[in-house]
């Protein structure tokens, strides 16, 4: 039995996020569909990160086992065949069967798009956030910074999350406003259901200097949900890219890619 790891693509604002759910559109639904179909035979596979409705993903990555034989080439070109115009395969590799999706990353690595304009845009409806009143990214790349390292996020965690600890580490987070668009990058051993939407949110809330910069500390402090900001919206969150020990030779999104020339197009 063979173990395939698969970089996807997708736009999410049809699906209800990634996971398989009853009566309602998944990510992990057309997927599973859709190698099932190639393979003919039962296809499961584990995702690096489960994303929320309407988030995107520039390279999540999956895996799962197989008893059918195919080339790399016919993985990827007979999966997208059978996948609709918002999930796309970019790349199919065969690894050793220690290799784990979810368990095997090192990091993940979320970009946050906002389009800071006075008047919204409808091309970018659904691709981005619009946000209305001017922003400080210096303030929110400053404010950022309290967040980096091993700390516990309760007060960034959805209500719904699942995870053993609230403990994370975050490795960088940059906030950088190119023109009208101000995208946050964030990277982490992994995050927590909401936890960078809610980030984002208080963010959003120092930027327009609603808040103190040290309010990003104080909300971390509390460890209380109830004393963070609102949970920015799910159109602006893009899933970048995960890391993995190099001995899997898995292919990586350049260290310095942004989203900018994707949603500028």
């Amino acid at each position: 039995m063979a173990t395939l790891a698969f970089g996807l693509q997708y736009n999410g604002t049809a699906y209800r996020g990634w996971q398989c759910q009853v009566d309602v559109p998944s990510i992990q639904a057309e997927v599973e569909r859709a190698i099932t179909q190639l393979a003919n035979e039962k296809i499961r596979v584990i995702c690096a990160g489960r994303t929320d409705a309407g988030v995107h993903a520039m390279q999540q990555v999956i895996h799962c086992h197989t008893n059918a034989v195919r080339e790399p080439y016919t993985w990827l070109r007979g999966t997208n065949a059978y996948l609709p115009a918002d999930i796309s395969v970019q790349w199919v590799n065969e690894v050793t069967s220690d290799f784990h999706a979810r368990y095997s990353a090192t990091a993940r690595r979320y970009q946050y798009v906002i389009y800071n304009n006075p008047v919204r845009s409808s091309v970018l409806h659904n691709r981005v956030t619009g946000w209305y009143k001017p922003l400080d990214s210096d303030l929110m790349h400053q404010a950022g910074q309290y967040l980096v390292g091993e700390h516990d996020f309760t007060s960034f965690r959805g209500p719904h999350c699942q995870a053993r600890t609230p403990v994370r580490c975050i490795h960088q987070l940059h906030v950088r406003r190119y023109k009208t668009w101000i995208i946050v990058d964030i990277s982490a051993n992994a995050f927590l259901q909401h936890m960078v939407r809610n980030i984002v949110g208080v963010l959003l809330e120092i930027g327009e200097k609603e808040k103190p910069l040290d309010w990003a500390a104080d909300v971390l402090a509390a460890k209380d949900r109830r004393c963070g900001g609102q949970t920015a919206p799910a159109q602006g969150l893009y899933f970048m890219d995960v890391s993995y020990p190099a001995h899997f030779n898995l292919p990586r999104l350049p260290v310095d890619d942004t989203l900018l020339p994707f949603i500028a197009l």
